[in-house]
Protein backbone atom coordinates (compact mmCIF):
# COMPACT_ATOMS: atom_id res chain seq x y z
CA UNK A 1 0.00 0.00 0.00
CA UNK A 2 1.65 3.39 -1.12
CA UNK A 3 0.58 6.49 0.30
CA UNK A 4 -0.13 9.30 -1.67
CA UNK A 5 1.61 12.90 -0.55
CA UNK A 6 1.94 16.03 -2.72
CA UNK A 7 4.82 16.97 -3.54
CA UNK A 8 4.35 20.98 -4.32
CA UNK A 9 1.57 23.94 -3.98
CA UNK A 10 1.30 26.84 -5.69
CA UNK A 11 -0.24 30.38 -4.35
CA UNK A 12 -1.81 32.65 -7.39
CA UNK A 13 -1.99 36.51 -6.45
CA UNK A 14 -5.64 37.09 -7.20
CA UNK A 15 -5.13 40.87 -7.34
CA UNK A 16 -2.07 40.38 -9.98
CA UNK A 17 -3.69 38.06 -12.10
CA UNK A 18 -5.24 39.57 -15.18
CA UNK A 19 -6.84 36.25 -16.46
CA UNK A 20 -4.74 35.15 -19.58
CA UNK A 21 -4.72 31.55 -18.30
CA UNK A 22 -1.57 30.79 -19.70
CA UNK A 23 -0.75 28.61 -16.32
CA UNK A 24 -3.71 26.63 -17.09
CA UNK A 25 -2.95 25.59 -20.44
CA UNK A 26 0.92 25.08 -19.14
CA UNK A 27 0.11 22.80 -15.73
CA UNK A 28 1.47 18.96 -17.29
CA UNK A 29 -1.18 17.83 -14.02
CA UNK A 30 -4.24 20.50 -14.71
CA UNK A 31 -3.96 22.06 -11.05
CA UNK A 32 -4.86 25.43 -11.90
CA UNK A 33 -8.78 26.02 -12.84
CA UNK A 34 -10.67 29.57 -13.51
CA UNK A 35 -11.79 31.53 -10.16
CA UNK A 36 -15.53 32.51 -11.05
CA UNK A 37 -15.14 34.79 -8.24
CA UNK A 38 -13.59 38.39 -10.10
CA UNK A 39 -10.92 40.09 -8.42
CA UNK A 40 -11.06 43.93 -7.76
CA UNK A 41 -9.74 44.60 -11.50
CA UNK A 42 -13.11 42.34 -12.39
CA UNK A 43 -10.83 39.58 -14.20
CA UNK A 44 -11.68 35.72 -13.21
CA UNK A 45 -7.88 35.00 -11.77
CA UNK A 46 -6.47 31.48 -12.24
CA UNK A 47 -6.73 29.17 -8.92
CA UNK A 48 -5.26 26.26 -7.60
CA UNK A 49 -6.93 22.81 -7.05
CA UNK A 50 -6.38 22.29 -3.26
CA UNK A 51 -7.70 18.84 -3.25
CA UNK A 52 -6.14 15.98 -5.90
CA UNK A 53 -8.95 13.36 -6.98
CA UNK A 54 -8.09 9.82 -7.21
CA UNK A 55 -6.15 9.03 -10.06
CA UNK A 56 -4.55 12.42 -10.26
CA UNK A 57 -0.93 13.04 -9.76
CA UNK A 58 -0.97 16.69 -8.08
CA UNK A 59 0.97 19.18 -8.29
CA UNK A 60 4.78 18.28 -8.99
CA UNK A 61 6.52 22.10 -8.25
CA UNK A 62 8.04 22.06 -11.40
CA UNK A 63 7.40 25.80 -11.76
CA UNK A 64 5.99 26.03 -15.37
CA UNK A 65 3.16 28.16 -14.14
CA UNK A 66 5.38 30.90 -12.77
CA UNK A 67 7.94 30.97 -15.37
CA UNK A 68 5.17 31.38 -18.07
CA UNK A 69 3.11 34.07 -15.82
CA UNK A 70 3.16 37.92 -17.47
CA UNK A 71 1.48 39.16 -14.16
CA UNK A 72 4.80 37.12 -11.97
CA UNK A 73 1.68 36.56 -10.06
CA UNK A 74 2.49 32.59 -8.77
CA UNK A 75 4.85 31.57 -6.57
CA UNK A 76 5.79 27.73 -6.00
CA UNK A 77 6.10 26.02 -3.14
CA UNK A 78 8.02 22.55 -2.75
CA UNK A 79 6.88 20.24 -0.01
CA UNK A 80 9.34 19.19 2.96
Amino acid sequence: MTKKTKKGKIAINRERCKGCYICIDTCPNDMIEVDENPNKKGYSPAKFKENVSEGEKGCIACKQCATVCPEVAIEVYRAK
